[in-house]
């Protein structure tokens, strides 16, 4: 007679698997904060290229003095105030500087989304600083301008680092859509030569664009016409000609790109419609005297003209 035994049961002596969670798995901190990264740069390109606008009005009202110091707006108050001696420059100047606070507020929110994000590269973590340090930067040189009284170099360079700025700002943008392998080429060595022939022009268009403007009635100030020692018309003409150099170069890029991907024909098409309005908006207001509103449309399309650019050259190449 055999003795009885207890079969143990399955699984006995292993530990026992913990149940799975029966609610939604909810992602860590940092990675809810990450998915706000995208739509913040894309607020920044958008800020960067306002704040070209809003400059140009400023320029254009001849309200660059409508605030008659820094930081502060009048001596003693830090805000436009309405009272029976205010005009509307002091509005229009003190708008420009509430626009620049709001790109800080942006900046910020940018420089830790970009920086706190440890599974990237360093190289695009830096470029998460540059937009504050380049508000920074903007804010002591529009500060030197009132100081020196619309000096009309210092009035130049605010606008070129604005644009430097919105090809940056460009860059991060693309980056943050990208991975962190080395750049792969996506068109043949040729073709992205003159894709960075194309960014170089576009430094020459808007330095003489800015020289033009400087040297014309809206040079910023409605008491000295023209602030720039050159000629108007013949700036004018050396800015259309290096333009038309542009949109030579620019339709070679094309026909080489036809048979590339469809990023890269999307990139160049949407850069030919933005010059091509910018060449039409441009021989108008020359020949219709200069009204200030084409003056701005023409400033903003300078600023979608530096991110077009960008975009284009940014095409030529991929990361995995």
């Amino acid at each position: 007679m055999t003795s009885s035994s207890t079969v143990p049961p399955a699984g006995a002596g292993r530990p026992a698997t913990p149940a799975a969670p029966t609610g939604p798995v909810r992602p860590a901190p940092s990675a809810r904060w990450r998915r706000w990264t995208r739509p913040v740069l894309v607020a920044n390109l958008v800020a960067q290229i306002g704040i070209i606008v809003t400059g140009g009005a400023v320029r254009l009202t001849g309200s660059g003095l409508g605030c008659s110091t820094w930081p502060q707006c009048e001596p003693g108050q830090f805000t436009a105030q309405f009272h029976a001696e205010t005009t509307y420059h002091q509005f229009v100047e003190f708008g420009n500087r509430t626009l620049t606070g709001v790109l800080s507020v942006i900046a910020i929110a940018t420089l830790v989304l970009v920086w706190t994000d440890r599974t990237r590269a360093l190289s695009y973590r830096l470029l998460g600083a540059v937009p504050l340090l380049g508000v920074a930067a903007q804010a002591v040189v529009g500060g030197v301008i009132v100081l020196l009284h619309l000096h009309p170099g210092w009035v130049s360079l605010h606008f070129v680092v604005s644009a430097a700025l919105v090809s940056v700002s460009l860059l991060l943008l693309h980056r943050s859509g990208e991975g962190d392998g080395p750049p792969a080429p996506t068109v043949p060595p040729r073709t992205r030569a003159v894709a960075w022939a194309l960014g170089a022009l576009t430094a020459v268009v808007v330095v003489l664009g800015v020289i033009v403007t400087g040297a014309g009635p809206h040079s910023g100030d409605d008491e000295v016409g023209y602030r720039l020692a050159v000629d108007p018309a013949l700036m004018s003409r050396l800015h259309a000609a290096a333009v038309w150099v542009f949109v030579a170069v620019l339709a070679a890029y094309l026909v080489s790109v036809r048979r590339a991907p469809r990023r890269v024909r999307s990139a160049a098409w949407l850069l030919l419609a933005i010059t091509l309005a910018q060449g039409v908006i441009g021989y108008v207001q020359y020949f219709t005297g200069l009204p200030a509103l084409l003056v701005g449309l023409h400033m903003l399309g300078s600023a979608l003209l530096v991110a077009g650019t960008t975009r284009v050259v940014l095409t030529t190449r991929t990361r995995s």
